[in-house]
């Protein structure tokens, strides 16, 4: 296993990324497509199955649950899989079943629907990050995931605005066969441009993956994936009240405030992803400070529009801009069991994600109001820092015990 320690020479020199990264990112751009754009379909959906749009908001929490229990489980049922035919099958689920919403008439089925999308989309997420990890090498592996988890912020940015405004030319339904007929030519990309791996995959056993468990650094990994992301979702899952509420932008400018959220946290992935490669840990620590002051900022101007819109931007930039490193360190602490470390990070992604969120609903109720989700946001973030300093210390310790040892 590589330490995070990178040479002189692969610092200096910029390493060409191989096209099935980019193919990856196609394929996570579905997947965070389809996650999110069931947000602005609700109404219509819920119209349709004859539910209340409350009742249909289900089909969110069930994805999101689907993701957090899906994604270890999966990975640990397609081990002895070559990755190239986990990802071209998780597709091809994907494509099946977004048929079947597309022809659903039942509530139940649309839920258990969504339910297995999900776990379709974990499987696919954590071997993506995988792959891209092991096919751009050690000196550019961050960068690569930087780009593949781009993929899942450009979603938010096009993905879903696309299907909104497909949903409302050719329904609901035609948004689902869209992205299932994407998923099919997305299954042809991968068959094409993902190298085999399957040597070496038989032998795997699930008893000697979970002994990547043990790895104290591989948890610190995983709860700071939890609290970067928790910090921002608890503010950003509740900032159109505070738009609206508190700042006085009109309802018809909150989408393009969310925007700027979407476009600084694409362009925050893809630079994350480029520091991670030469300065790993002080990406880390950096991204939580930055997102941390800038929550508090929002807190004390959110009163003012021109502010609090910089800013909202700026937080996407900062507050997502080290998951990709992450999600790279998971898989490198994770050892011998990357496609489980990967696939944990996503899990605790999507934990951090719900709980965060629920206690910014708690505070949003509070005598804190609109503020209050974004107070909840200030101090998980702030958590972050527990863990990657950590990290960072634990690793310089690593690095200097090993000197001793040359010299």
């Amino acid at each position: 296993m590589h330490d995070e320690a990178i040479s002189a020479s692969d610092q200096g020199r910029s390493v060409r990324l191989p096209f099935v990264i980019y193919v990856l990112a196609l394929g996570v751009f579905l997947m965070g497509t389809t996650e999110f754009v069931v947000a602005g379909l609700l109404p219509d959906i819920a119209d349709d199955v004859q539910v209340s749009v409350a009742q249909a908001g289900l089909l969110i929490t069930v994805f999101a649950i689907g993701m957090i229990i899906g994604a270890p489980l999966t990975a640990l049922a397609t081990l002895r899989m070559p990755q190239r035919l986990t990802l071209m099958l998780a597709l091809g689920v994907f494509a099946l079943v977004h048929v079947i919403v597309a022809l659903g008439s039942s509530f139940a089925v649309l839920l258990a629907a969504r339910f297995l999308t999900a776990l379709a989309t974990g499987a696919f997420w954590a071997v993506a990050a995988v792959v891209a990890t092991r096919l751009a090498g050690p000196g550019a592996s961050y960068r690569a995931v930087g780009i593949v988890n781009a993929g899942g912020m450009l979603a938010t940015v096009l993905g879903v605005p696309l299907g909104a405004f497909a949903g409302q030319l050719i329904g609901w339904r035609g948004t689902f066969w869209a992205l299932a007929v994407l998923a099919v030519a997305a299954v042809a990309l991968i068959a094409r441009n993902v190298p085999h791996n399957g040597a070496g995959h038989q032998s795997v056993s699930i008893r000697s993956e979970l002994t990547a468990l043990r790895s104290g650094r591989l948890w610190l990994a995983l709860a700071a994936c939890a609290t970067t992301t928790g910090g921002v979702l608890a503010a950003y899952s509740y900032i159109s009240p505070l738009l609206t509420d508190q700042t006085g932008i009109p309802s018809s400018l909150v989408p393009l405030v969310l925007a700027g959220f979407g476009l600084g946290s694409l362009v925050g992935s893809v630079l994350g992803g480029r520091l991670g490669d030469t300065h790993p840990h002080m990406t880390t620590i950096v991204a939580p400070v930055a997102t941390t002051v800038i929550l508090l900022a929002i807190c004390f101007v959110s009163s003012a529009s021109l502010p609090t819109t910089i800013l909202i931007a700026l937080l996407g930039l900062f507050g997502l801009g080290a998951n990709p490193v992450l999600i790279a360190l998971a898989v490198r602490y994770s050892d011998h069991a990357p496609t489980l470390g990967s696939s944990l990070s996503v899990a605790a992604f999507n934990f951090g994600t719900a709980v965060a969120s629920w206690i910014g609903g708690i505070a949003l109720e509070s005598s804190l109001g609109a503020t209050g989700p974004v107070v909840v946001g200030t101090v998980i973030a702030a958590l972050t820092l527990i863990p990657v300093i950590t990290l960072a210390i634990t690793q310089h310790q690593r690095i200097t015990n090993a000197a001793l040892v040359v010299s």
